[in-house]
């Protein structure tokens, strides 16, 4: 009696509709799969690059060129798939590119404000990230056959404003708009006159190359383009020209050069922090570049530039001669 009741329902439920059911089930499976892969898409499409993925141009301070190409070089090779562009200029034009969409980075020795970071975030709508991340030296330079290789601060002074009792002709990367006159303006010259005599070459191994060939130059160059004996360029420049002692901070008539355990200290005088400005909504290209920056192998490049890591500790040995 049972067995037949059940017969009777199963009869009930047509073999067609059952099938149309199954049908239309695995239809909107399908559709469904479907409709999120490409919602996926789409929303991939809206974030053109990640850390280890995609193309992006910054723009940085030409006085930093051999560090920052040996940083780009590394991350680049380490993330397959990533392409940075770097425009090289004086520090004068990486400032004005914050305002431009197509830079997501600027790297130099300036530093927002507050006041000048939240302008910026509130005309760009951009969230703005800057840290310090080496610490970076103006190295003094010489011709070979120049008698005068120790200067103090007040000598500096005074070849910057044309003073100096010999004549001695200033060279830099450009007279206006470049870190490293910047730097001597506000932090040596303090508001006097820059010598009229001040020579501006084209970019900082056009400095080199000026008082290789001049006895009475003067060149004032960012310390990463000669203060690596490991490098071959900058072996080659150094067999042109010669890094001058400057005054110490910390001992008066003890002259020294910039080298890193006096860079940390500031004992060695002209000292300057160098550090990055990133304009990033997402996270992209530019946040994983910029914590590889900060990162083991980013503050290792830094030291093997000669410059002074700064988001790592440093340990100072002391060395028998």
């Amino acid at each position: 009696m049972a067995s037949g009741k059940f017969t009777r329902v199963i009869e009930k439920v047509p073999f067609k509709k059952m099938v149309l059911g199954r049908v239309s089930a695995w239809l909107f499976l399908v559709a469904a799969t479907f409709g999120s892969c490409r919602s996926f898409k789409e929303k991939n499409a809206e974030i053109p690059d990640t850390p280890t993925r995609g193309e992006i141009t910054i723009s940085a301070d030409e006085s930093f060129r051999p560090v920052v190409d040996e940083l780009v070089k590394v991350y680049e090779s380490n993330n397959q798939r990533t392409k940075i562009n770097v425009q090289y200029k004086p520090e004068a034009d990486c400032i004005k590119d914050l305002w431009n969409d197509s830079v997501r980075m600027i790297i130099s020795t300036y530093q927002l404000t507050e006041p000048e970071r939240i302008g910026v975030v509130d005309s760009l709508k951009v969230k703005i990230t800057q840290l310090p991340v080496a610490r970076d030296a103006v190295a003094v330079l010489v011709n070979p056959s120049s008698g005068d290789d120790m200067f103090s601060m007040p000598d500096i002074k005074n070849i910057l404003s044309g003073n100096y009792p010999k004549s001695k002709v200033p060279v830099f990367d450009g007279v206006t708009a470049t870190s490293t006159v910047r730097y001597l303006m506000d932090s040596v010259l303090r508001g006097e006159a820059l010598s009229s005599k001040a020579v501006a070459a084209r970019t900082s191994d056009s400095v080199i190359n000026y008082v290789a060939t001049h006895p009475d130059a003067v060149g004032f160059v960012g310390v990463t383009w000669v203060g690596s004996k490991d490098d071959a360029q900058q072996k080659s420049f150094l067999k042109k020209v010669k890094i001058a002692y400057i005054e110490s901070n910390d001992k008066d008539g003890k002259y020294i050069f910039p080298v890193q355990a006096n860079i940390f200290g500031k004992r060695y005088p002209m000292t300057r922090d160098l550090g990055y400005i990133l304009k990033e909504g997402h996270r992209g290209l530019g946040t994983g570049f910029a914590e590889f920056i900060v990162g083991d192998i980013g503050q290792l490049i830094f030291k093997r530039a000669y410059l002074m890591p700064g988001r790592k500790n440093f340990i100072i040995r002391e060395a028998r001669y």
